[in-house]
């Protein structure tokens, strides 16, 4: 049996080319009817290298849910080796958001350690998610071919030196330069051999078209996003001409359904994943998804029969793992078969609070493959000393769930932090900080007893190394500002995206309301914000450039820049638990009015 891929195009030059990797041997035999081949895949790992704290909850043989801890890189590497002795014939590959919004073991590091944990895995192809163009396209490319090229706030090539970069190829297929060139490699075929008979498997990855709208600006500037479906059935005669007989999108889009884990009927299936799905070519034979953090296994053919693809996605954070099951007819070339099930990546147990989260005897408990554990452990020894700083004391959890309105306990607590520290004339003259519910990544528990909170805990919560800046803006912009909430881009009545807002600021919003008028009563410590007086407002650097679909941030007056706001975060929990623990901001500043008039 021989295992080879060969990835086209982009930029992957000398970290990837045209190179053959072989595993196996012999050739000779009985030609077999069918080969069963096996793609093992998960998506929106986001750096979580040490176990997540995160359990699956499923059903046992008796029909009982429970909570199995799931996640940890070392359990996912040890989960897909195992596979991978099941399987004579096995590709590794993942849906995008492998790094970025990652924790300080590895976002501390630029994610450095998350792509070599990924080469040790042996990942084949991965598609580029949104959160690969974090740091901007210039840092992806270096995260890809390798070097110490400093393109972000952070330093690269702290403890790797050189960093060598992927061994796999990022795949970008729809993210194109000015000249038409894709970014990266488009797609790449993945050969398998038995007695003779060779089968290939190709593999286009892609981002989401939204890209541009979820990151920097500047950081995708001068790249375009094309349409997922247009450019993965373009790509299709390409990946044939280059020996495919089996056609697989890895696509960093995804949706929800309310099925349960190992349900394939696509139950409740809907999300931005549809409409794609819908325009696929027929030749498809497996979408491989992410984007939405949720898990799920659907025979798209109960919803679409013209359509007779397999959709799944592996939830988050490492804590599924994807076993799709191909059988090909060696003769027609053609996918007689396909399944797919969920594998909970079952590792270590913990604690929740004051909560046992225990092992569960019923479900394989992987084996932590021994070098992915020791890269973790040097990068998890590396950060322990800054992590464990003491940073404050909590009077309770601040958490990201969110109301009605859209607004969460941990949300509001950054924005007074961003305020608080542009708060000085000589820092910007803050009267008002806006913060994007995405930015928050991780929930603020305390210690049980002593309500102490770490400068790592702070770090989780915001990773991504924004900057602060205040801007003038007229109470009028602000009233487009908030509009935009419910109708830019991808922000719609039906998903907005709340800004999180500053102590001493609030409104109302009406989604029955025309689009325009929908929000309503501003005020500012009880004075009605008036349409033509300035204000000044405090956001992180990614709002400030456009990010998630507020283009109004762009007319920013009388721009100053600031602190990270990482720093004020931590100088404001601290400064605020001197005398005491920090009285959570629980009151609400956002009143949604359609919502309280269906609860009378």
């Amino acid at each position: 049996m021989t295992n080879a891929w060969r990835a086209w195009g982009g930029a992957v030059g000398s970290a990837v080319g045209l190179a053959l990797l072989l595993a196996g041997c012999g050739s000779g035999g009985v030609r077999p009817a069918e080969m069963e081949i096996a793609l093992l895949g998960f998506n929106d790992f986001h750096g979580h290298l040490e176990p997540p704290q995160v359990a699956i909850t499923t059903r046992n043989a008796a029909g009982q849910s429970v909570a199995v801890p799931a996640g940890g890189a070392a359990f996912l590497a040890g989960a897909i080796a195992e596979r991978r002795v099941v399987h004579a014939h096995t590709a590794v590959v993942t849906a995008g958001d492998m790094v970025g919004a990652s924790p300080m073991v590895s976002s501390l590091f630029l994610d450095e350690p998350t792509v070599e944990v990924l080469n040790l895995m042996g990942v084949d192809f991965s598609a580029a998610g949104n959160h690969e163009f974090d740091q901007g396209a210039q840092e992806l490319l270096r995260l890809q071919q390798g070097g110490c090229e400093r393109f972000a706030t952070k330093q690269p090539c702290q403890l790797s030196q050189p960093f060598k970069g992927a061994e796999f190829p990022f795949l970008a297929a729809n993210t194109l330069r000015s000249d038409g060139t894709s970014l990266l490699a488009p797609g790449g075929v993945k050969f398998f051999e038995q007695a003779g008979v060779r089968v290939g498997v190709g593999f286009i990855g892609m981002t989401l078209k939204a890209t541009p709208h979820m990151v920097r600006p500047s950081g995708v500037a001068g790249l375009t996003f094309a349409d997922e479906a247009s450019t993965a059935n373009a790509l299709i005669p390409r990946l044939r001409a280059q020996g495919a007989d089996v056609i697989v999108v890895l696509i960093h889009e995804g949706g929800v359904t309310t099925s349960g884990l190992q349900d394939a009927s696509c139950a409740g299936l809907s999300g931005d994943i549809v409409p794609i799905l819908d325009r696929l070519s027929s030749e498809v034979d497996v979408v491989i998804s992410g984007h939405t953090h949720q898990a799920y296994v659907c025979d798209y053919r109960r919803v679409n029969p013209a359509k007779p693809f397999l959709l799944t996605s592996a939830g988050k954070y490492g804590t599924l793992l994807t076993e799709v099951l191909l059988t090909v007819d060696t003769r027609s070339r053609k996918v007689t078969g396909k399944s797919a099930r969920q594998i909970i990546v079952q590792g270590a147990p913990y604690t929740s609070g004051s909560t046992p989260v225990a092992l569960q005897p019923e479900f394989p408990q992987f084996k932590a493959q021994a070098d992915v554990a020791q890269l973790v452990e040097r990068y998890s020894r590396a950060v322990a000393p800054l992590a464990a700083q003491p940073s404050g004391i909590l009077a309770g959890a601040a958490t990201r769930v969110v109301s009605q309105a859209g607004e969460s306990v941990l949300g509001r607590l950054v924005a007074d932090s961003m305020l608080h520290a542009t708060r000085a004339a000589a820092s910007g003259g803050a009267q008002l900080a806006f913060m994007n519910s995405g930015g928050v990544r991780a929930e603020l528990v305390p210690a049980t007893g002593t309500g102490a909170v770490t400068y790592g805990q702070l770090y989780n919560v915001l990773p991504f190394g924004n900057h602060l800046v205040v801007m003038g803006f007229t109470g009028a912009q602000l009233q487009r500002l908030l509009e935009q909430q419910f109708a830019s881009g991808t922000n719609t009545v039906t998903q907005p995206r709340i800004l999180q807002v500053s102590d001493g600021f609030s409104y109302e919003f009406d989604l029955r309301a025309p689009q325009g008028r929908r929000v309503r009563n501003m005020r500012l410590h009880g004075k009605a914000v008036e349409p033509d007086t300035h204000y000044r407002v405090a956001v992180q650097s990614y709002l400030s450039t456009g990010g998630d679909n507020f283009s109004v941030f762009t007319e920013g007056a009388n721009v100053t820049g600031g602190m990270l706001d990482l720093d004020a975060l931590v100088d404001y929990v601290r400064e605020q638990s001197a005398a005491g623990p920090l009285t959570l901001p629980t009151e609400a500043r956002i009143v949604r009015m359609d919502a309280a008039q269906q609860r009378q």
